[in-house]
């Protein structure tokens, strides 16, 4: 989770927007051959990259400059021909997990609204309370694979928002579309962490779903007469 004025800046935001648009200037003016020249430079002095490698070295863009031009720093790196000791494209991966979660949430949201529900959602926690009657959060959950080539995801229960329903998105294997849903109540949920494999028992699976559709159903409206 993000969220913006948490904490009090250690600078003021107008001193921080001024020298990010020094940053940008500063690598604008370099094409994408002489920004690679510069890193090419930094591997073979070091013998190794980093982000605070990068940043330290004088006459150099900066790291995000790299990530901003590339498209990750993972990406600059291999471009290079350094590949780091760790494997660190999980970081890569949730950085655009991160990303499409607004788009999950708005989703979830018009699908329970045109579906007669009426939705409130907290701007701190993302929370949806769905017609003044439960809660409902939203989680993503990051496909990795085991060293024998299975699919795993783990799912961190929020215990301290405690919602009545948890909708867990599971993507698919290369973490690009969503693979199914898990719709999961608090009240059959024991475990605060859960770990999923490609098959997990009727225990779990009783509640995947192939769309949002359940949770669409949950949040809509019946007149009282057709109710009786």
């Amino acid at each position: 989770m993000r969220a913006d004025g948490v904490f009090d800046a250690i600078v003021e935001r107008s001193v921080f927007d001024h020298a990010q648009a020094i940053i940008a200037t500063r690598s604008d003016r370099l094409s994408d051959q002489r920004m690679l020249e510069l890193l090419q430079s930094i591997l073979n002095g070091r013998g190794e990259l980093s982000g605070m490698i990068i940043d330290e070295f004088e006459g150099c863009p900066s790291s995000s400059a790299y990530r901003s031009r590339f498209g990750s720093l993972l990406r600059a790196y291999s471009l290079v021909g350094f590949a780091p000791d760790r494997d660190f494209r999980y970081l890569e991966t949730n950085r655009k997990l991160r990303q499409l979660y607004p788009d999950v949430i708005a989703e979830a949201v018009s699908g329970l609204e045109a579906a007669g529900g009426e939705v409130v959602q907290d701007p701190a926690t993302d929370l949806l309370t769905i017609n003044r009657e439960f809660t409902a959060s939203l989680v993503i959950m990051r496909c990795f694979h085991t060293g024998a080539g299975s699919q795993r995801w783990k799912l961190r229960l929020d215990t301290a928002l405690k919602p009545d329903v948890t909708v867990a998105l599971r993507m698919d294997a290369n973490n690009v579309f969503a693979q199914d849903y898990y719709l999961l109540p608090r009240l059959d949920m024991r475990d605060a962490v859960l770990r999923l494999s490609e098959h997990n028992g009727l225990s779990i699976d009783a509640y995947r779903f192939d769309d949002l559709g359940p949770l669409y159903r949950m949040a809509a409206r019946r007149p009282l007469r057709l109710a009786a």
